[in-house]
């Protein structure tokens, strides 16, 4: 047991930080805090917290069973949303790690930058786009979830820095501090490259098959071109206020994802049960909206001040691949009778 007058040894981490991270680091003791009050750990920092209370969580823990890119694959070794998580993760802290940026930080944002995506990856974000509301992305929901929807409704109260780096990982948007800008690379990164194994595995492409000026920029295996990409971001924001690739490395990165886009993406083999997910979700909607008191507890509870259809969103964008193909099936296919003979 420490003694009064001993720091503690979260109090001892946050000192560490400041004589060992980068100027260009976020400390942990400059954080914006929390939305609601709080007991101090004194094991953990403030970061620290928020990776354990993600990694504790029913949505993360969700992720193993919702689609990557190949709905419900046969094979043991396609991606989920759960292994992409933590390439993203292992990613994120090797870059911050070598920029002496806050790793706790970087760590805890990127565990939780996808908590909020949809059954049957972006194919279910474009269904309840459809049927919910054209602004509904997964990024916000992910926010969403760390807010209000975890932790039977009380959220997991993160610190604002771990939420900003959550909401702002994708897209236009961009992150407050260095370590939420670099899970934006690092989740691209990451997405490329396991796409393109997942891919090759599923024979809708082989290695051969990517353009040649764009294999001599990153390499031709996985290990080569995610080096390559670590290695450029690394090597251009070293002791620098901002995160950024080699314009050659760039390049060759954006046109290998418009590469994936048109010949996995928008492939009819990888993506030809998508219009049969898309409707399946979108039956589910629309069945919880006239039915809402179906819904599990926890989400009930919250109609009369968050809307019917804001909950029937938070209850099918939290479903599992599984569960949204097993609920459909409990609710609108015929049961087998079977009598004694």
């Amino acid at each position: 047991m420490l003694k009064k007058s001993q720091k503690s040894i979260s109090e001892i981490f946050v000192e560490r930080e400041k004589d060992t991270l980068s100027k260009y680091a976020f400390l942990t003791a400059n954080t914006k805090g929390r939305e609601h009050p709080y007991e101090v750990c004194r094991n953990r920092t403030e970061f620290q917290r928020d990776r354990d209370k993600i990694i504790h969580s029913q949505s993360f823990r969700r992720l193993m069973n919702k689609t990557q890119v190949f709905l419900a694959p046969a094979g043991d070794h396609y991606r989920t949303r759960l292994t992409h998580t933590l390439e993203v993760t292992q990613i994120a802290r090797i870059i911050a790690r070598a920029l002496r940026l806050n790793e706790d930080l970087t760590e805890a944002a990127a565990l939780g930058h996808d908590l909020g995506h949809t059954p049957f990856g972006h194919a279910g974000e474009a269904a309840l786009q459809e049927c919910y509301d054209a602004s509904f992305t997964h990024y916000k929901q992910s926010l969403r979830v760390v807010e209000k929807l975890e932790n039977n409704g009380a959220g997991l109260n993160l610190t604002f820095e771990v939420r900003d780096g959550i909401v702002n990982h994708t897209g236009s948007n961009m992150a407050s501090t260095l370590e939420g800008i670099i899970v934006k690379y690092a989740d691209r990164i990451a997405y490329i490259n396991h796409d393109i194994d997942d891919a090759v595995r599923a024979g809708i492409l082989t290695v051969d098959d990517i353009p040649r000026d764009i294999i001599e920029v990153l390499g031709r295996e996985h290990s080569e071109r995610i080096n390559t990409m670590v290695t450029s971001v690394i090597d251009n924001s070293y002791d620098r206020p901002e995160i950024k690739m080699s314009d050659e490395v760039a390049v060759a990165t954006n046109a290998l994802r418009s590469y994936l886009f048109e010949h996995v993406y928008l492939n009819p083999m990888a993506k030809g049960e998508e219009a049969k997910a898309q409707e399946m979700l979108v039956k589910l909607f629309e069945y919880y909206v006239k039915n809402p008191e179906k819904l599990p507890q926890s989400y009930y509870k919250n109609i009369e001040s968050e809307g019917v259809e804001r909950c029937v969103c938070d209850f099918v964008s939290g479903m599992t691949d599984r569960y949204a193909i097993e609920t459909y099936n409990d609710l609108f296919v015929p049961k087998v009778w079977r009598g004694k003979c």
